[in-house]
């Protein structure tokens, strides 16, 4: 609701909102857009489990947020960063790029983040680093 809405954004809760589920449910999605313009911080997550979403891709909640959702790409990076760290009170040590963070970083085979929501379904990793080291490339 508008209110519901209005009390979140006047809270320290991050809302974390599951596109893939809405997807998989044939459910009406969270309006994300309507969220942030009220001042609300949101996560995106899969909710990945077998009685409502049976997905783990997350290019797939990307492009779901980006067209059904109405949030922008650097929204999106935002939300599956520094906000889902914060969702889970973890963003003093993960979730950003910042000295005395642990470097969990993902590379991605794209030459920009505009093109994220483009390969729904995808796995779109080139290198994967955790805790600074590399524990998986591509090349």
């Amino acid at each position: 609701s508008d209110r519901g809405i209005e009390m979140l954004s006047e809270s320290t809760t991050i809302a974390t909102l599951l596109p893939a589920t809405a997807f998989c449910l044939k459910e009406e999605f969270a309006r994300g857009r309507h969220m942030i313009d009220s001042g609300c911080a949101v996560a995106l997550a899969t909710d990945f489990n077998p009685g409502s979403c049976f997905t783990n891709s997350m290019p797939l909640v990307i492009a779901l947020a980006a067209l059904h959702m109405n949030m922008s790409i650097e929204e999106i990076v935002t939300a599956l960063t520094i906000n889902a760290a914060a969702a889970l009170g973890r963003d003093s040590k993960i979730g950003s790029i910042e000295k005395g963070k642990k470097a969990d970083i993902i590379i991605l085979e794209y030459p920009s983040i505009n093109f994220l929501p483009y390969h729904a379904g995808v796995n779109i990793v080139e290198t994967v680093i955790k805790n600074g080291e590399i524990v998986r490339s591509n090349q």
